[in-house]
């Protein structure tokens, strides 16, 4: 694997570390993180500060009805979700979200196909399959889009982003991707809202394709 040179900023790794972040942009962030020795420093580092902070929180006692509850809800509720190992391009992440099955791919036309592994109120978290040399269509975005790279490469206005590298988009990024030549480019993408296309056919098909 070439180095990453596209990391996720820091507000992302915090979020992450805090809990806040939707579930659709965890899932990118925590196969990034598993893919980026630097990205997982600094996350280890926000976790150790938040561990500062709950130690030195005054302590607020519970009364025991409140206690048992939420002990009580621990062991009706807390199932532990099974740990996977890397599968060729997919990192143990998304492999357990998938939940260790292999990506059940829906064609989108000119050789692209996408798995769609949750979509909800939080936004949606897809793979993408594109062949080499084949374009995204040019699009904007009604909000946030992070993009890591799991196989090939794509480049596009923002630069050339290969295995590992994450591009974060916002409302102010138009782009077109474009699948270098080499492997097919497979992606991990998470949107919180849908993707502004320019053309009309991309418009036509967006509600089919719940993109």
């Amino acid at each position: 694997m070439t180095a990453i040179t596209h990391h996720l900023p820091d507000h992302l790794l915090a979020s992450y570390a805090a809990g806040t972040l939707p579930q659709p942009f965890a899932l990118v962030v925590a196969s990034h993180v598993s893919l980026c020795d630097d990205c997982r420093a600094s996350l280890e580092a926000h976790n150790a500060a938040g561990g500062v902070v709950l130690e030195t929180t005054l302590e607020e006692r519970l009364s025991k009805d409140l206690k048992a509850s939420i002990l009580a809800q621990l062991d009706d509720d807390f199932v532990r979700e099974p740990v996977y190992e890397r599968e060729g391009a997919l990192p143990g992440p998304v492999m357990e979200a998938l939940e260790g099955q292999p990506p059940k791919w829906k064609s989108l036309g000119l050789g692209v196909k996408q798995c769609i592994i949750s979509a909800g109120e939080n936004g949606s978290v897809r793979l993408l399959h594109i062949p080499p040399g084949q374009a995204m269509p040019d699009h904007s975005h009604g909000g946030l889009e992070l993009t890591l790279v799991l196989q090939g490469s794509f480049s596009d206005e923002g630069g050339r982003f290969g295995v590992g590298d994450v591009e974060v988009a916002n409302e102010d990024v138009e782009h077109t991707p474009i699948a270098d030549a080499g492997d097919p480019c497979i992606c991990l993408a998470a949107t919180d809202a849908p993707l502004k296309f320019n053309s009309l056919m991309p418009r036509l098909l967006q509600p089919i394709f719940k993109i």
